[in-house]
């Protein structure tokens, strides 16, 4: 079975093409950073009219890497939401023409859960498994029990951590996309130079704040940041502030799992902060302290991508899950419980 996945919920335009035996026959990205980097954020208006500017030959190029035609497609899947309404229903409109005009099914993908299923693809991770999604939108725990069977145990209470390294990367000026940027400089700097507050940390808690944090990181800029090393000082301390935030959860969530007897094949970790080299090698040390194997997606399919919506097409498929075309793109859709 070959599924068609199409991806557009934020600042990539994206598609791909997976088989149900995990082979992946092709994997484009079109990145807008260039689009918003006059912004240092992503700007909606012009992230929608990006999308529908290229995702005609994104799609073409990921069907001709693919060496397919679009006779040879089962099932086309499209990100419907959660995500910039705009480039939503750019990708979920292509996706159900695709699927109209040749007659094969349509799937629609909650982007969030696209991420969390990633690993099973790439790690071959089986159910339940522990879930740490890290994300420029998202930032949650849950305990994966099966397709659409999430269990949200910790949630962020403001803020994600993704969009933390970003805002950061904004307030001292340093570029975009800003959490990369924050990760190089981070390995030039001091972590122990700025002592940064660890929001939620000093109880039993597994939801997570960040708004104090950035609060935390614009004063000390004001009182102490001057020259380059200074910069490279804070993002190693941010950055190792974010590792202790999300270790400790992990290390809370593993113990809950351990006092619930439930058998956890793995403990994940994927969204775009999963790419963050710093952090997986944290919540590594924490799986091996609890002796739970550590899995985290390849980095490049950390961030969005068309994979990880064909892959969960291919879950959906498998399961008999399948949509119809008046399905509604959403800017909201939490995980199903």
């Amino acid at each position: 079975m070959r599924i068609f996945g199409i991806e557009s919920s934020c600042d990539e335009t994206a598609a791909a093409a997976v088989t149900d035996d995990r082979e992946i026959l092709s994997n484009v990205i079109y990145s807008q950073t260039l689009e918003h980097l006059a912004y240092s954020g992503v700007v909606p208006e012009i992230a929608a009219r990006a999308h529908l500017e290229k995702i005609d030959l994104v799609v073409k190029k990921a069907l001709a890497d693919a060496e397919l035609t679009v006779s040879d497609i089962d099932a086309v899947a499209g990100t419907c939401g959660p995500g910039l309404i705009g480039g939503v229903v750019v990708g979920a409109t292509f996706a159900k023409a695709m699927s109209f005009s040749l007659g094969i099914p349509f799937i629609a993908v909650n982007h969030i859960e696209a991420h969390a299923l990633c690993a099973r693809l790439t790690n071959d991770v089986k159910f339940p498994y522990l879930l740490l999604l890290a994300s420029g939108g998202h930032c949650q725990i849950c305990v994966a029990h099966g397709i659409e069977q999430f269990e949200v145990i910790g949630k962020t209470l403001d803020d994600s951590v993704g969009e933390s390294f970003d805002k950061v990367a904004k307030m001292m000026a340093l570029g975009y996309p800003g959490g990369p940027i924050v990760e190089k400089l981070a390995n030039n700097g001091n972590p122990d130079r700025f002592q940064l507050p660890r929001p939620l940390c000093s109880k039993d808690l597994l939801d997570f704040s960040f708004s104090g944090l950035k609060t935390a990181v614009r004063i000390t800029i004001e009182k102490h940041i001057s020259n380059e090393q200074d910069k490279a000082d804070l993002c190693a301390s941010f950055q190792r502030t974010v590792n202790d935030v999300l270790s400790y959860k992990m290390n809370a969530a593993l113990c809950l799992c351990e006092s619930r007897n439930i058998d956890l094949d793995a403990a994940v970790i994927s969204g775009g902060v999963a790419a963050n080299k710093s952090i997986r090698n944290s919540i590594q040390i924490i799986c091996n302290k609890h002796d739970v194997r550590f899995c985290a997606p390849p980095i490049n399919l950390c961030t969005d991508n068309g994979v990880m919506i064909a892959w969960n097409g291919v879950e959906k498929a498998l399961a008999n899950k399948f949509d119809n075309l008046d399905f509604r793109p959403r800017p909201r859709w939490p995980l199903k419980s």
